[in-house]
């Protein structure tokens, strides 16, 4: 069986697993809608353009945010990384910052900025440069120094080690960074989205939970799953194109 048919298998089992729970009336509809009721939520919204518009508001704000947060946190991961001096200062300043909860800073963000798309976008950041930060720096650090011997041996330069050396060894800790970044913002938008706003998958939410619509917040769940399932195929999708020269396990 192709790989990529084996990692829906988990998917597909919590479906059935779903569909068999309520199906057998072990929940009742008010605690948790069947499928059949998130499809018929979800058709509801598709025709008024509420799924679509929320979509769209949370796709943004979620792509703007790591956009910023991955080139600041790779920006003083590559600073802190090749040089001492720089290390012993940002490296420093970055575990301290990164003991505090992010969700903590929502009020002073707020005051800040204030309450409009930037602040959620801030917040975003916020979260998602700490994950790619700890990670990358890590990674450059932890390249082999025998490495490093073997480039300067071959005659390699600054330039040539970077390039050949320790972009190649710390691109695995990026990547790894990434996949963790890109579930800090789904987690963090939802947070995001509950204040001030008119639109986006966390308003929805908030919303239906006022309605008691059940069907809607199970079917803003599963978008969610689906969002993060898709952001981690993309992530795979670049280890394997970046990471073609690396052989490592994958289980018997």
């Amino acid at each position: 069986m192709p790989t990529e048919v084996r990692r829906f298998l988990g998917p597909a089992l919590l479906f059935a697993l779903w569909w068999a729970v309520t199906g057998l009336d072990l929940v009742s509809d008010r605690a948790l809608a069947s499928p059949a009721a998130v499809l018929d939520a979800a058709r509801e919204l598709w025709r008024n353009g509420d799924l679509v518009d929320s979509l769209g508001a949370s796709l943004y704000r979620v792509g703007a945010g790591v956009l910023f947060g991955v080139g600041i946190g790779l920006a003083l991961a590559i600073i802190a990384g090749f040089f001492r001096t720089a290390s012993d200062v940002v490296d420093s300043a970055m575990n301290f910052l990164r003991t505090i909860p992010v969700i903590a800073l929502l009020p002073l963000i707020i005051v800040w900025i204030g309450i409009g798309e930037s602040a959620k976008i801030f917040l975003i950041t916020v979260g998602v440069a700490f994950p790619i930060y700890m990670n990358t720096y890590a990674a450059i650090r932890g390249v082999d120094a025998r490495l490093v011997e073997a480039g300067q041996t071959f005659g390699l330069g600054r330039f040539g080690l970077v390039r050949s050396v320790i972009v190649p060894g710390a691109a695995p800790g990026f990547l790894v960074g990434l996949r963790w970044a890109l579930g800090v913002a789904w987690l963090l938008l939802v947070f995001a989205e509950q204040v001030n706003t008119d639109s986006g998958l966390g308003y929805l939410l908030n919303s239906a939970q006022s309605w008691n619509r059940t069907d809607i917040i199970v079917l803003c769940l599963v978008v969610y799953g689906i969002l993060g399932l898709v952001s981690d195929g993309l992530v795979r999708l670049l280890e394997r194109t970046l990471l073609s020269w690396r052989r490592s396990f994958d289980g018997t």
